[in-house]
């Protein structure tokens, strides 16, 4: 069965990404599509709900299954297609963008890979139906909703997307996810990356290259984020507590270091960040 809705193509977009067609096929095991190299200007997201279909990549077929996606920049050649046996429920968007778009995907390392597995396949599948409904419902009638609505589900293909592996790699990419609600709790204490390390069974180098493929940023640089984070709701919160003191707690000994920190993060010092955003919340 298919659903689709082609849009019109902006010729000059005012919006940073913009939906050219979007759409889910199941129960259809004739789904195939060949496109040589400079067919398609435009990015392609595919991602699997149910069943299994193929991709082929300079020669080689790659299986994909639920929670994994294929992503296509623009002019890239494609061919994919559906199990016969296990037809592939999926869903797909093909879409473009005015200045920005591209460099931000490749800021984002989305174009080190063609082949991506899915942490939240649920978020995903609930921002392409609200695009998908709109796109069906309205067609080209509120422009800037179908462009709100093609960001959201990027961002959320971005932040929940890592490169697809197999076998014992993609096991301890996994065990790295479950380690962030953890680390993120306890960011405040010491950072000993031995320790880390110990609790996923591997070396401290090679979790600090699974913790970058999996996140896309160093061990410590998400507890510096945390940390940050923490003092920055403590700043508000605790307004009788000295500054000194939330940089102690959120576990930087040195407030000089702290104030460094933050000024690089937020583009002013902890002090000027309580005033302007706790007379704010005053108001």
């Amino acid at each position: 069965m298919q659903r689709q809705s082609l849009l019109l193509t902006l010729p000059h977009s005012l919006y940073f990404c913009f939906p050219e067609s979007i759409g889910n096929y199941f129960n259809f095991p004739e789904h195939e599509v060949t496109r040589e190299a400079g067919a398609l200007n435009n990015f392609n997201i595919h991602f699997v709900v149910s069943g299994k279909g193929f991709v082929e990549l300079d020669g080689v077929i790659h299986e994909l299954s639920a929670g994994q996606a294929v992503l296509y920049f623009p002019l890239q050649k494609q061919r994919y297609y559906s199990s016969k046996d296990e037809p592939w429920d999926i869903r797909w968007i093909h879409f473009y963008g005015g200045g920005g778009l591209t460099e931000y995907l490749i800021e984002q390392g989305l174009h080190k890979s063609p082949l991506w597995t899915l942490r939240q396949l649920p978020a995903l599948i609930d921002a392409h139906e609200e695009l998908l409904a709109e796109a069906e419902a309205h067609r080209m009638l509120h422009p800037g909703r179908l462009s709100m609505l093609t960001y959201a589900l990027v961002t959320i293909f971005v932040e929940h997307a890592s490169p697809l592996r197999e076998g014992k790699s993609g096991a301890s990419s996994d065990r790295i996810m479950e380690l962030l609600p953890i680390m993120q709790q306890e960011a405040a204490k010491p950072f000993l990356l031995e320790e880390w390390a110990d609790r996923i069974g591997v070396t401290p180098y090679y979790f600090c290259k699974l913790f970058k493929n999996a996140t896309r940023m160093t061990p410590m640089a998400f507890v510096t984020r945390c940390r940050l984070q923490l003092a920055k709701q403590w700043l508000l919160e605790r307004k009788d507590v000295t500054v000194g003191q939330i940089a102690e707690e959120a576990g930087y000994p040195s407030v000089s270091y702290f104030n460094k920190r933050f000024m690089e993060h937020e583009g002013m010092t902890p002090t000027a960040y309580r005033k302007l955003y706790g007379a704010q919340g005053g108001n």
